[in-house]
């Protein structure tokens, strides 16, 4: 069967090469292909198995196509990857549009993996205050510096009424990439009376409209 495999995996490096170099590892007792370390396929008992994606789903509906299942530690478990059948593997062209769709899929996934990773590692980030910057539409180190701490923190506002002004200091802390206790008195004093005085425009607004 490993025969099988590694015949498999030579000729979908060969038919995919329009990808890019494609590398292959052992994985789970299958073997995964991936170009420029993302992963979009796999290769078990011999046969190609490629990432799941949504434009591709009509295809794999259709054609009632079967998931991958391999074994970890004793455990089955079914991956998101779905069977190349005859016909897909002799139709090169439309394997090779699928390929790269998945291909293309992975790489999107990856990206966002990372940027989430990005947002974990700044100063005062909580899990829940990134899950809520996310709600904002806030979901990298990037957009929260264009935006600011004190817009950030109004939009967060929208969301959740009752946020305290810590979470503002905790924002305006991971954009300077310092703790929420180093940023400067003049800054907090700053962003202590534009808090204030946003919170009490809001509490007039709402008497008004009451």
């Amino acid at each position: 069967m490993k025969k099988l495999s590694y015949k498999r995996i030579y000729e979908s490096e060969e038919c995919l090469a329009p990808l890019g170099t494609i590398q292959h590892r052992s994985l789970f007792g299958g073997y995964s292909l991936s170009v420029d370390d993302t992963v979009f396929a796999m290769v078990a008992q011999g046969e190609l198995y490629l990432r799941v994606c949504e434009q591709t789903t009509p295809y794999q509906v259709g054609q009632s196509q079967r998931l991958l299942s391999l074994t970890k530690r004793g455990r089955p478990i079914l991956l998101n990857y779905y069977l190349v059948d005859e016909t897909l593997w002799q139709d090169r062209p439309l394997l090779l549009q699928h390929s790269a769709q998945s291909l293309r899929e992975a790489k999107q996934e990856k990206e966002r993996l990372e940027e989430t990773h990005q947002m974990r590692k700044l100063p005062n980030m909580t899990f829940q205050l990134e899950k809520l910057l996310r709600e904002a539409g806030v979901s990298d180190p990037q957009s929260l510096r264009a935006l600011g701490a004190p817009s950030a923190w109004y939009r967060l506002r929208s969301i959740r009424k009752d946020l305290s002004i810590n979470v503002l200091f905790a924002l305006e802390g991971a954009i300077q990439g310092i703790h929420a206790a180093r940023i400067s008195y003049e800054r907090r004093q700053h962003l202590r009376k534009w808090a204030e005085m946003l919170i009490k425009r809001r509490e007039r607004t709402t008497r008004n409209e009451t």
